[in-house]
């Protein structure tokens, strides 16, 4: 099948998902700096958020540029992960509305990890179809940042219990680590070029 579907839907949905999210940020009441206070805890949840949507579809989209077609399972890892993805405004806006308290941060890293993990299973259905020595399979190699991602959000998680901060604090980091598109796909497509 051609992927030319799975991508318009892909972007439409993302789209949708950070237009949920900015539409949580409600206007304050009152015309002075401080009426903005209460709204900061949700603007920065809002701004992870956004960084963490835009981080899934750049590299959807570079993941996408690598591949030649899709089929039945894939179509369904990508729908899975559209599903965690479309979890985000939820758990984005009640962290923020929380300011950032226990349970809402570890709902939030929870959402987190399995958006890791839909991803890692799209991939994985993507190898399964174009195999290991695919243009994809030479690019993603042992996928050691994504390996480190799962490790840092279940340690994100347990944390939350002992200090909310240092989680949300641990979710930051590897938006760090991801906010560089993943450049490995980039590299090996413009090495195929002519």
């Amino acid at each position: 099948m051609h992927k030319g579907r799975l991508e318009a839907f892909s972007d439409g949905v993302i789209a949708i998902i950070i237009t949920i999210m900015v539409l949580e940020l409600k206007v304050p009441h009152g015309d002075s700096l401080a009426a903005l206070k209460p709204v900061v805890p949700v603007f920065i949840s809002y701004i992870l958020s956004f960084v963490y949507v835009g981080i899934y579809w750049n590299n959807h989209h570079h993941t996408m540029q690598a591949v030649k077609s899709i089929n039945g399972a894939i179509l369904w890892a990508n729908l899975h992960l559209l599903f965690w993805l479309s979890m985000v405004p939820f758990v984005t806006s009640w962290m923020g509305e929380n300011n950032f308290t226990t349970w809402p941060i570890a709902l939030y890293g929870f959402v987190l990890l399995m958006n890791a993990v839909a991803y890692t299973l799209l991939i994985i259905a993507l190898l399964r179809h174009h195999g290991k020595d695919s243009l994809l399979g030479k690019a993603i190699g042992n996928d050691r940042k994504g390996k480190i991602s799962l490790v840092i959000y279940t340690l994100a998680i347990l944390l939350s219990w002992v200090c909310a901060w240092v989680s949300f604090g641990l979710y930051v980091i590897v938006a760090c680590i991801w906010f560089i598109p993943d450049s490995r796909i980039e590299r090996k497509i413009v090495h195929q070029q002519p």
